[in-house]
C-alpha cells in the first residue's frame, strides 16, 4: 500500500513543502531516498522504538520510503513525524482518508514523545499558501505556528496523540492565538533605561537622533566612559515594531530555533557579537545555511563593541548589507537571500591603549599609534556609518549625582513622533521607511537647502577638511534633526550640528 504525507523543509526563511511517500510491500527491508542527510537516515531506529513503546509496530516488510523533491536536500530529525505516520498509515495501523490535508513534522524520542523543531513559522506561513488545513507539530512549537491565521495548529506531545486522533479515538485540541491581541497584549519591560546614564547629555541626544532616523553610529572614547552603558540602551528609545516586523522578526529566529513557546516577538532584537566572529557567523551561510548575526538583528540593533579588534575580512562582509539591507549568500549548490535591515552601533577606543593622546596619562598613545589603529577600519566601511561621536569619560560631580536624567519613555515619545513625519514623507515609496534610507535622488528632494545653508556647509567642508562622503551623511542627518523639532525645512542650525557629528571624516582630529 502507498501512501504519501505532507511535511516541509526550511531553506534560507521560506518553507518549501516536502512529500514523503511510504509504500510497503512482500519481502523485507528498509530503503530511505531522497537526499536525505544522517539525522534522516538515523530515523529508522527512533521510530521503531518509538512505536514499540506505544504498543504499535515497525512491519517486518519491505519498506521504501522517498522524499520529493528529490533534489533537494532533507536535514534534520523533523522527518521522523511524518515517516513514522507514513509507515502506519501504509500498514494499515491508522486511517489515512483526509491525510492529505495536513503538513505533519516532529523530531521523535525513543519513548514516543515530540521533540521541538526549527522553523515551524515558515513552515506554518507554506501550508497556508498551499491551501493545507491542518499542521501538526510537538507543543514547544505551536503558539509560534499558531500566529498563521486560517490554518487550524495542533500542538502534540506523544506519537500516541496523533495515532489516536487520526484513529478518531480521541480528536487534539488545536492552538488558537490571535496575532495581533497577542502582539498588543501588556508592555515592554524595559531592562535598560537612559535615566540609569549619568551626564553624556550631549551622547544621549545623539542616541536619540540616531533612533529617530535609523542612522548608524560609532561612539569613539576610552574605557569606561560608557560606549557600552549607552549602547544597550538605544533598544529601549526605539518605536515599538509594527505587527509586520514582528511576524518577519519572528520568522528569522524561528529558523534557528530561537522562538517557540514565546509565540510572536514584540521586542526589537539587540544582537551583540564578540570581536573574535567569523564572516559566516556575521552575514549567515555555512554547510547548512543559517542566517547570520546581521539577520538576527533585522528591524533591531547590532552593536559591535571594540570595532578594530574584528578582524578586517569581517567587517567588509558588511558592506553590501549595510548598502542593500539584505544579504545574498551564494555557493555552488545554493543561493539564499536573508533580510538584514539593522542598525549599526559600533564602540571604539581612540588607540591601541584606550586612551587620548593625553600627556598626563602614562597609558596614552601617540598620534602615530592612533592613526595606525584607526586605520584598521576602511573608508568605505566608515563612509556607511551616518554619525561618528566622541565619548568623554564622566565627571565626579556628575557621577555622584542623584537626580535622575531623562527616561527612556520619555526620549521615546519625540522618536515616535519623527519618524511618524518620515513615515508620512515616505508613504509612495516601497522601501524607504526613514531618514537613513534614503537614495541619492530623495536626498535632493527632501533635504533641499538655503542659499546661507550651502554656504555654511561649504565653509564648513573646506575649514574641516570634511571629505565627500560626509556630504549626502551630513544631509541625512540634518534632516532627522530638522524632523525632531517638526520643522518642514533643513536650516543653517540642523546642518551645523549634523556637522559636529562626522568627527572621523575630519583631517587630524586626533591631534
Amino acid at each position: 500500500m502507498l501512501v504519501k504525507i505532507h511535511g516541509s523543509a526550511v531553506f534560507g526563511v521560506e518553507a518549501i513543502t516536502i512529500i514523503v511517500e511510504v509504500n510497503i510491500d512482500k519481502g523485507i527491508g528498509y530503503h530511505l531516498v531522497g537526499l536525505p542527510d544522517n539525522a534522516v537516515r538515523e530515523s529508522s531506529y527512533r521510530i521503531s522504538a518509538a512505536l514499540t513503546n506505544v504498543n504499535y509496530k515497525l512491519p517486518g516488510k519491505k519498506i521504501i520510503i522517498n522524499m520529493a523533491p528529490a533534489d533537494i536536500r532533507k536535514e534534520g530529525a523533523a522527518y521522523d513525524l511524518p515517516i513514522a505516520i507514513g509507515i502506519l498509515g501504509a500498514s494499515g495501523q491508522i486511517q489515512t482518508d483526509n491525510i492529505s490535508e495536513y503538513v505533519i513534522m516532529g523530531e521523535l524520542s525513543l519513548d514516543g514523545k515530540l521533540q521541538p523543531i526549527k522553523g515551524a513559522l515558515p513552515i506554518a506561513i507554506k501550508a497556508k499558501e498551499e491551501g493545507f488545513k491542518y499542521l501538526v507539530l510537538p507543543k514547544e512549537n505551536a503558539k509560534e505556528a499558531a500566529i498563521v491565521s486560517g490554518l487550524t495548529v495542533y500542538g502534540v506531545d506523544n506519537i500516541l496523540q496523533v495515532i489516536q486522533h487520526f484513529n478518531e479515538e480521541e480528536n487534539l485540541e488545536p492552538t488558537i492565538i490571535d496575532a495581533e491581541e497577542a502582539f498588543n497584549q501588556g508592555e515592554e519591560s524595559l531592562e535598560f533605561d537612559f535615566s540609569d546614564v549619568k551626564g553624556q547629555e550631549s551622547i544621549k541626544r545623539c542616541m536619540e537622533i540616531a533612533a529617530a532616523g535609523g542612522h548608524n553610529i560609532v561612539l569613539i572614547g576610552p574605557p569606561g566612559a560608557g560606549k557600552t552603558m549607552l549602547a544597550k540602551r538605544l533598544p529601549s528609545i526605539l518605536p515599538p515594531m509594527t505587527l509586520d516586523e514582528a511576524l518577519e522578526t519572528t520568522k528569522i529566529h524561528s529558523v534557528i530555533g530561537k522562538v517557540k513557546n514565546s509565540g510572536v516577538l514584540r521586542q526589537r532584537p539587540f544582537r551583540a557579537p564578540h570581536h573574535t566572529t567569523s564572516d559566516v557567523a556575521l552575514v549567515g551561510g555555512g554547510q547548512y545555511p543559517q542566517p547570520g548575526e546581521i539577520s538576527l538583528a533585522h528591524n533591531g540593533v547590532l552593536f559591535l563593541d571594540e570595532l578594530p579588534e574584528f578582524k578586517r575580512s569581517v567587517l567588509e562582509v558588511m558592506r553590501q548589507p549595510l548598502e542593500d539591507r539584505e544579504v545574498t549568500i551564494s555557493r555552488a549548490k545554493f543561493t539564499i537571500t536573508y533580510p538584514s535591515s539593522f542598525m549599526l552601533v559600533a564602540s571604539m577606543n581612540p588607540s591601541p591603549s584606550g586612551f587620548f593622546n593625553d600627556e598626563n596619562n602614562i597609558m596614552s598613545s601617540s598620534p602615530a599609534e592612533m592613526q595606525r589603529y584607526m586605520s584598521k577600519i576602511s573608508g568605505p566601511l566608515l563612509d556607511r556609518i551616518d554619525i561618528h561621536i566622541e565619548v568623554t569619560p564622566v565627571p565626579f560631580e556628575k557621577l555622584t549625582e542623584v537626580k535622575k536624567g531623562e527616561s527612556s519613555v520619555e526620549i521615546r515619545k519625540r522618536v515616535i513622533k519623527a519618524r511618524k513625519i518620515q513615515s508620512l514623507r515616505f508613504k509612495e515609496f516601497n522601501n524607504v521607511h526613514y531618514n537613513a534610507q534614503m537614495s541619492v535622488k530623495q536626498i535632493r528632494e527632501f533635504c533641499v537647502l538655503s542659499d546661507e545653508s550651502k554656504t555654511l556647509l561649504k565653509n564648513a567642508m573646506e575649514k574641516l577638511n570634511l571629505s565627500a562622503r560626509a556630504y549626502d551623511r551630513i544631509l541625512k542627518v540634518s534632516r532627522t534633526i530638522a524632523d525632531l523639532e517638526n520643522s518642514t525645512e533643513v536650516t543653517g542650525n540642523h546642518i551645523a550640528e549634523a556637522i559636529q557629528y562626522r568627527s572621523l571624516d575630519r583631517e587630524g582630529w586626533l591631534g
